[in-house]
């Protein structure tokens, strides 16, 4: 080594490719890989705790706003309707009484056309005196809190403006709520039409994207890299580049539909499911049009959009789960003997079917939150008649949330933290079932 020569110090030849560090070097850099990683791990616990801080105030404020006190005032003083006593303490003859007294002809006789007043159970007769003769009416609702903490002030506040107002608790999450259809009186309006339209339009959309999603990723994975004409001529190998292009492209595609705005499927359904195949949509090809709904605004068009919507994740996940099964699995069916589908059926699918069911479990919880799409579609956001088959108009629970929401008085935004608080178990209870689904399918798998 000649004098010009520079030297080169331990730290200088830890720069030097394919050098491996050595004492103090070693140390300094697993304390600062160390530091390093700390650092990350507290960033993340800390949004993780953000996170779950969020949640449980958004899951307070519903519940606060779920359940609470309600300020009822009626049309007539009802301690002289019913001269001092509670209306629960009276019998079934004194309820019979009142109702005749006080309801007018022409009520009286829609209200006995089906069945006497003394067929009606009590609870149905003190029923029909609170909304027909005592006309109760909500003066206020207030958060639990608020009545919790704040009840004497709130009383007194209801004595000097509203003297017949009675403040008393209320849970807007009952049975009544879930089985009473929708109703411009909050003190009796329900969700039932909102359940079953979801359950309607999910179970469709469902029958429709799982099929066909998987169809198109058992295509994508197992078929698509053949090549169908013969690479021994000229012709037949430009055909296969343009067949591996457009391949790509198709699965291209895929990737970018799965991020499009769920706005721009509900303008594809309209044109397409309520506009372009009405006759289908609306049931006039089989005979079974509604005239309510013989503008194709069906829960077939809204079920085939939301397909549309959810298509792309499944078809994604599907892929994934079936690109997880081994190779291994694929030559040993075909060493056996067996055929590419007999292979796909009995070997691949069981194996991807976790996958697969994994990436439905995503496609229903976007599938069963989303509005956008089912505005443009025209989904209702006031009826009061069940959906009675596949041609019928509908409406579901994001939208009745949506509507209700969309007014100013306080009970229906009270109506629409139930509703939430109802979607959310929906939604927990499907995914929980899948899940199960999932892993018993996953403990009876080949491998």
């Amino acid at each position: 080594m000649s004098a010009d020569t520079p030297t080169r110090s331990p730290s200088d030849l830890g720069d030097l490719p394919g050098h491996l560090p050595e004492g103090e070097e070693i140390t300094r850099n697993v304390t600062g890989r160390q530091a390093r990683g700390r650092l990350w791990h507290g960033a993340l616990i800390a949004s993780t705790l953000v996170g779950l801080v969020v949640l449980v105030l958004l899951l307070f404020n519903i519940a606060n706003d779920a359940v609470g006190g309600i300020a009822l005032e009626s049309a007539i003083d009802a301690q002289a309707l019913t001269g001092g006593r509670p209306i629960e303490a009276l019998s079934s003859d004194e309820l019979i009484t009142i109702i005749e007294q006080h309801v007018s002809a022409r009520i009286l006789r829609n209200l006995t056309r089906e069945r006497p007043l003394s067929a009606y159970s009590d609870a149905e007769l003190r029923e029909l005196i609170n909304s027909e003769v005592l006309k109760l009416e909500i003066v206020e609702t207030y958060p639990l809190t608020s009545y919790l903490f704040q009840r004497d002030q709130i009383q007194a506040e209801l004595k000097a403006a509203h003297p017949r107002a009675e403040l008393q608790f209320k849970s807007w999450v009952s049975w009544d709520f879930l089985t009473s259809p929708m109703s411009s009186d909050p003190l009796v309006a329900g969700i039932r039409t909102a359940i079953l339209g979801t359950f309607w339009v999910l179970l469709l959309t469902i029958l429709v994207a799982f099929p066909l999603g998987i169809g198109a990723a058992i295509y994508l994975e197992e078929y698509q890299s053949d090549k169908p004409f013969d690479e021994r001529s000229a012709t037949g190998r430009r055909l296969n580049q343009a067949f591996a292009q457009v391949s790509g492209l198709i699965q291209l595609n895929i990737y970018n539909l799965s991020g499009v705005p769920s706005i721009i499927y509900g303008m594809l359904g309209l044109s397409i499911f309520v506009i372009a195949l009405v006759p289908l949509t609306s049931g006039a090809v089989v005979g079974a049009t509604d005239p309510a709904s013989a503008n194709g605004r069906t829960i077939v068009s809204a079920a085939l959009t939301m397909a549309l919507l959810v298509m792309p994740v499944v078809i994604i996940a599907s892929q994934e789960a079936i690109r997880a099964v081994p190779s291994s699995l694929r030559q040993a069916s075909y060493g056996l003997g067996a055929t590419r589908w007999q292979t796909i059926w009995r070997i691949v699918l069981p194996n991807a079917l976790p996958g697969i069911l994994t990436g439905t479990i995503l496609a229903i919880s976007r599938a069963i939150g989303e509005t956008a799409p089912l505005i443009v579609v025209g989904a209702s956001t006031f009826i009061v008649t069940d959906p009675g088959g596949l041609f019928a108009k509908f409406t579901v629970l994001p939208l009745q949330i949506y509507g209700w929401t969309a007014r100013p008085q306080q009970e229906f935004h009270n109506l629409a933290a139930a509703a939430i608080i109802v979607l959310l178990l929906l939604l927990l209870t499907i995914n929980a079932v899948a899940i199960l689904l999932r892993n018993a399918v996953r403990s009876r798998r080949i491998v």
